[in-house]
């Protein structure tokens, strides 16, 4: 049964909402007829969710945001943060996005920090849903500038403490990171494709592999279309016989399929020894995504598009997928996408995160992932290409053998240029 647009809008809104709240007072009581076993993942989850990420004990005076500036060059953006201490943090915004959102950074997000305690983060990143009713724009309108100005505190406080990043949220578990290379070329030809692959692979080293299968949701008028004729078919094992047996192998159909192709494409997959089919269906077709895992055994994974803890709880709770992909750029920042790890570790699952290229996505995503408890084999990685200007002390920040350091310096770990910085101009709109 495909998800009631009514029932959706309102979970949603509910997802959004709860964050300000004790999750008790929002989640909604388990009807009769879901099992126990469902009703017994929604209590861990909830207790999950119900737990401070942010480790405010690091602090012991207030941090009071005095400044908070959205800085641009053409379509480039940072994020600066000062405190009335003068100390001060700074992020590099998902341009791709930003150049169409800034106008909800400086009028519905900027607002709303001014003058808090950054020390309760945690509770700050849920109670900005509520403000002026941000939740209303849930979804990357909301979460591109929230995550700018998450990172930009971040790498405030790491300074401030003296620790990275991903200590202020978790403990360290990964000194490196082992990537898998992404690759796009789902619309050219086969052979064009595979070349295009084989030269990602050797530049990085990579060890692990995701190609493209099927179409985007967007260029077909049919969503049970099977995307570019014999494509998929073809090069699914071809992939597989270029490679051989010791590559990790991974697959992403950005949601094209209708259930009966996922299956059909999913099984094709498991033959070839892939090792986890990522949204299968479009994001948002929750029951739709657990009928998919419920008939393969490669494990199904999601997460890039989704925007509502509420609707990862349901997704984890009830088996939709085994491995969960926020992007901390998409998703509101590191806080929010580590409560979506924490619920998946409860429950045996595993997370990698979905990393927007350009601008300092590898060196968000390298963060994000030495936290985490329950971090895949291999994580999403598509470049070190960027414009930003930057030096680095700590990491070389490059692949070594298919792994990347992740800095040990505080905050971000890197130092943006002052000379390059000064190429910005702050936005006033």
């Amino acid at each position: 049964m495909k998800t009631n647009r009514r029932n959706f809008i309102t979970t949603a809104l509910a997802s959004s909402l709860a964050a300000a709240v004790p999750v008790s007072a929002y989640a909604q009581k388990p009807s009769a007829a879901i099992s126990e076993k469902v009703k017994e993942n929604y209590e861990k989850l909830d207790k999950i969710l119900q737990q401070p990420v942010f480790k405010r004990g690091l602090f012991s005076s207030p941090v009071i945001i005095e400044t908070l500036e959205l800085l641009r060059n053409e379509n480039s953006f940072l994020c600066r943060v000062r405190s009335k201490n003068g100390e001060e943090g700074m992020a590099v915004s998902n341009g791709g996005q930003m150049r169409s959102l800034y106008p909800v950074f400086n009028n519905l997000v900027k607002p709303f920090f001014i003058g808090k305690d950054a020390r309760g983060l945690d509770v700050l990143m849920e109670k900005v849903f509520i403000y002026n009713l941000n939740f209303r724009l849930s979804g990357m309108a909301l979460g591109v500038p929230l995550s700018s100005v998450e990172f930009a505190i971040l790498d405030m406080m790491g300074k401030i403490a003296g620790k990275p990043m991903g200590e202020l949220f978790g403990e360290i578990h990964h000194r490196e990171v082992a990537v898998y290379q992404a690759t796009e070329y789902r619309e050219k030809p086969v052979g064009e494709s595979l070349e295009l692959i084989k030269r990602d692979v050797a530049e990085y080293s990579a060890k692990a592999l995701k190609i493209k299968v099927g179409g985007l949701m967007f260029m077909t008028s049919d969503i049970n279309a099977v995307g570019p004729p014999g494509r998929t078919e073809t090069i699914i094992p071809l992939v597989r016989k270029t490679f051989g047996d010791d590559m990790v192998l991974y697959a992403d159909s950005n949601g094209f399929y209708s259930v009966k192709e996922a299956i059909r494409v999913g099984k094709l997959l498991e033959e070839y020894r892939f090792q986890f089919f990522e949204e299968p269906v479009p994001f948002d077709w929750y029951e739709e995504t657990k009928m998919v895992a419920d008939a393969l055994t490669i494990p199904v994974a999601g997460g890039e598009q989704e925007y509502s803890l509420h609707g990862f709880r349901w997704l984890i709770a009830n088996d939709g997928v085994e491995i969960v992909q926020p992007d901390t750029n998409y998703f509101g920042g590191m806080i929010r996408s580590m409560k979506v790890a924490l619920m998946a570790n409860a429950l045996g699952k595993k997370c990698t995160p979905h990393m927007s290229g350009g601008d300092l996505g590898f060196l968000y995503m390298v963060h994000f992932v030495s936290a985490l408890p329950n971090a895949l084999q291999y994580n999403e990685f598509k470049g070190f290409k960027t414009d930003i200007k930057f030096e680095c002390k700590t990491s070389p920040l490059r692949s070594e053998n298919g792994m990347v350091k992740v800095p040990t310096g505080p905050g971000l770990g890197v130092e943006i240029d002052p000379e390059f910085v000064r190429k910005y101009k702050v936005v006033e709109i």
